[in-house]
């Protein structure tokens, strides 16, 4: 029996091999499903028939070579049971969610090509047998794209999201208006496409440098039916779209569009500019039935249970300067603009609630007093989630620099594409530990998650989105998936080893870790 890690991104709970010949898929092999594992076990065939050319029968429960789902109520909601034997592979799990987890790892069990978008027949189809008990440590598990900055086509998405569910990530966190561009087409306000998702350029090489700008217009947006699409392909996934709709800040774009809902007289354009920005909206109750609109389109659009509305960078000049707004802190009590941006996000938290949604925002929201109901992103270190934990809030752990897939691989910067800043090497990543020592048993059941960010200011193209994000998505994945006392960085790299073929096969660009591993 091989001592050699099986080479499973991320690694499962436990898995064992089995002394016995491998299980060799042939053009006779049935599958057998019914019920809530049905739409799997149909994803399952079609991958096989793309990659070997075979349309495997269905629902011959006595044929020799077969694939089972079974139901097993025992299991944990996303966990699964994977045992593979010499003619007969069972999948049991619980749920929808868990068969399709197991089925991704059932698919890692052969030969890379499996992921290959032409049939190879001529191929040895063989598994190992083994015995895999599997379920995740965290129920979020994100990766977040920013389509602000710069605009991604849908087929390039979709892409992104197959490869994030074979890693069994199951958030994607979207950020598609910034002050940079609103790429969300809203029915009811239709010049926050027509001006807000296009800008006149993009500064030349790095923003710190001041070398003007390339005058390279950037545009583009998604239509609602291509969200519908977009959302319906995640759902198929078991990945859900989280989309983020900023306030107060980073509103440049939408205050471009609909000055009226800004505080100067005459708005700013579509920022051509990185960094942080100081338009924000004003507190008028006309530019709240314009947010109420605008949000009650988005959730007619996205079903996920949660909604981002930012809260971040909401940096105060203008608020500080508005006899409107001065007088409106006065008139509620409140001790300034920071309880001010308070009092914004629990007018957001309060419109969300009337459409059954959760409120998240980036650990800013805790300034000035947090939402009752609010989870809390921790981007700016570990403190925002330890005070979120113990106010007895949730939280998600994006701290940078561990998780911020934006930064360099790796401190040679002449080898490297030009990053925003900071360096998040692949064995930074995956040593990162979710779980604040700070916090009690107690308080940590409050962190739901981790996830990591591809902010875009310096990813101008879906090819450079992936060379930032993968093998780093693979790191995260075990942060996310595995236990605590999850394998080591050696043996991480000699299953990765073989996992970057599987990303080879699909034209998914990644950065060669090298420093790590001989290709």
């Amino acid at each position: 029996m091989s001592s050699t890690p099986l080479p499973l991104v991320p690694q499962p709970n436990r898995a064992e091999r089995l002394d016995q010949p491998d299980f060799v898929l042939s053009a006779e092999t049935v599958i057998n499903a019914s019920g809530a594992f049905t739409a799997t076990a149909e994803f399952l065939a079609e991958r096989l028939a793309t990659c070997t050319n075979w349309n495997l029968p269905f629902n011959a429960p006595t044929a020799k070579s077969r694939i089972e789902f079974k139901e097993s109520p025992a299991l944990p909601p996303e966990g699964y049971g994977l045992n593979v034997t010499t003619d007969v592979i069972t999948l049991s799990a619980s749920t929808a969610a868990g068969a399709f987890h197991g089925m991704q790892t059932l698919l890692q069990l052969f030969p890379p090509a499996v992921y290959d978008c032409q049939p190879r027949p001529d191929l040895p189809w063989t598994a190992p047998c083994v015995v895999i008990e599997d379920a995740p440590r965290f129920g979020w598990r994100g990766v977040m794209v920013d389509s602000s900055r710069y605009f991604q086509p849908v087929a390039a998405l979709k892409k992104f999201i197959d490869v994030l569910s074979q890693h069994k990530i199951n958030v994607f966190h979207w950020h598609i208006v910034d002050d940079q561009g609103w790429r969300l087409e809203i029915k009811k306000y239709p010049k926050l496409t027509a001006i807000g998702s296009k800008r006149t350029g993009s500064p030349r090489g790095h923003g710190a440098n001041n070398l003007g700008h390339d005058n390279k217009p950037i545009e583009g947006y998604y239509t609602q039916d291509e969200v519908r699409d977009l959302v319906a392909y995640a759902a198929a996934r078991h990945v859900n779209i989280l989309p983020e709709i900023e306030m107060p800040g980073h509103a440049q774009a939408a205050i471009a569009a609909y000055p009226e809902y800004g505080l100067l007289a005459e708005a700013k354009p579509v920022s051509c500019n990185w960094g942080i920005h100081d338009t924000l909206f004003n507190v008028k109750p006309e530019t709240f039935a314009f947010l109420e609109d605008v949000l009650t389109e988005v959730v007619t659009l996205f079903h996920f249970t949660y909604l981002h509305i930012g809260g971040d960078e909401a940096i105060k000049p203008q608020w500080e300067k508005d006899e409107a707004v001065q007088a409106h802190i006065k008139e509620h009590g409140l001790k300034d603009e920071h309880e001010l941006q308070s009092w914004f996000i629990r007018q957001a938290e309060t419109i969300l609630k009337k459409h059954g949604r959760k409120l998240v925002g980036w650990d800013e929201i805790l300034e000035g007093g947090l939402a009752p109901s609010a989870t809390v992103m921790s981007w700016r270190g570990l403190e925002g989630a330890i005070e979120s934990a113990k106010h007895g809030n949730d939280a998600i752990m994006c701290p940078n620099p561990f998780v911020y897939f934006d930064h360099y691989q790796s401190e040679t910067l002449s080898t490297e594409p030009l990053g925003i800043g900071g360096n998040s090497p692949l064995a930074k990543v995956h040593g990162y530990e979710p779980i604040p020592a700070e916090l009690s048993a107690e308080q940590a059941k409050h962190i739901i998650g981790v996830q990591g960010q591809l902010w875009t200011e310096y990813i101008p193209t879906p090819s450079r989105l992936e060379f930032m994000a993968f093998p780093r998505v693979c790191a995260l994945a075990e942060i996310a998936w595995c236990p605590a006392e999850r394998p080591d960085f050696a043996h991480f790299l000699t299953r990765l080893k073989t996992h970057l073929r599987r990303l080879d096969v699909q034209d998914v660009r990644y950065r060669a870790p090298l420093e790590y591993i001989q290709a």
